[in-house]
């Protein structure tokens, strides 16, 4: 389902309603809200509106459980750090137990940060299949997701929930969940803004199959599309039916 907003601000608007009804439902069902988080720019907006009234009084954050889909291997002060962007403008503000917070530590290897963050779910989970709530996704220019770059290893990777990977182009080491890690999630939202993401959600929704191309096409929810909140800008190429709000 594609939903498309005026702008960033209606997007985050409605980014951080459906964050906040996800989560009430399912702390009622399962006693608690885990969500995997984003980073890059276009979420940042609808954290700080989740750190404001009236979102920050109605979500029940003791029982929100808040990881990251993906991080880069930087130290945690830097400007890069998707866990920093969020405690910055999130979970600092609001007031959610430390225990609740499980950021990607990269202090080890690349190697070892993937193998210790899936163990680290698996804790949380009770060693059962994992149930996100809701997982939260951008999209890059170049088609990625998450960090799922096109023509990286980790994109044909079936068991590993959690997998380090080295995106030649940035010279840079990343820990990332796996697209079939993704996949098992109740429900994934990606939310794209901007006229310079316009060709690519064009082609990634579009156009043909190529997921080595434009790995987000591999984000399939029991083989069914995840929901995309998109600005007018990003979708004016598009022509299947979209949800204009």
């Amino acid at each position: 389902m594609i939903r498309v907003f005026n702008d960033l601000e209606s997007l985050s608007q409605a980014a951080a309603e459906l964050f906040m009804l996800q989560s009430r439902v399912a702390s009622m069902v399962c006693g608690r809200f885990c969500v995997a988080l984003s980073g890059g720019e276009t979420p940042r907006r609808m954290y700080e509106i989740l750190a404001s009234p009236p979102y920050k009084e109605r979500i029940h954050w003791s029982e929100v459980h808040i990881f990251w889909s993906d991080e880069r291997c930087v130290p945690e002060d830097d400007p890069r750090s998707n866990s920093l962007m969020a405690h910055r403008t999130l979970l600092d503000q609001i007031p959610i137990p430390p225990a609740n917070i499980h950021p990607i530590g990269c202090a080890s290897s690349p190697l070892q940060a993937a193998a210790d963050y899936e163990e680290e779910i698996r804790d949380v989970f009770s060693r059962q299949n994992p149930n996100f709530h809701l997982i939260l996704l951008g999209l890059g220019a170049n088609g990625h997701v998450a960090s799922l770059f096109p023509h990286t290893p980790v994109l044909n990777e079936k068991e590993r929930w959690v997998s380090e990977v080295y995106v030649e182009e940035l010279r840079m080491y990343r820990v990332t969940f796996t697209a079939h890690f993704i996949n098992q999630a109740e429900q994934v939202v990606f939310l794209v803004s901007g006229g310079d993401k316009a060709q690519v959600l064009e082609d990634v929704l579009e156009g043909p199959y190529q997921p080595n191309e434009l790995p987000a096409q591999l984000i399939r929810i029991n083989g069914k599309h995840p929901l995309w909140l998109v600005d007018k800008a990003a979708s004016h190429k598009l022509t299947m039916r979209a949800e204009t709000i």
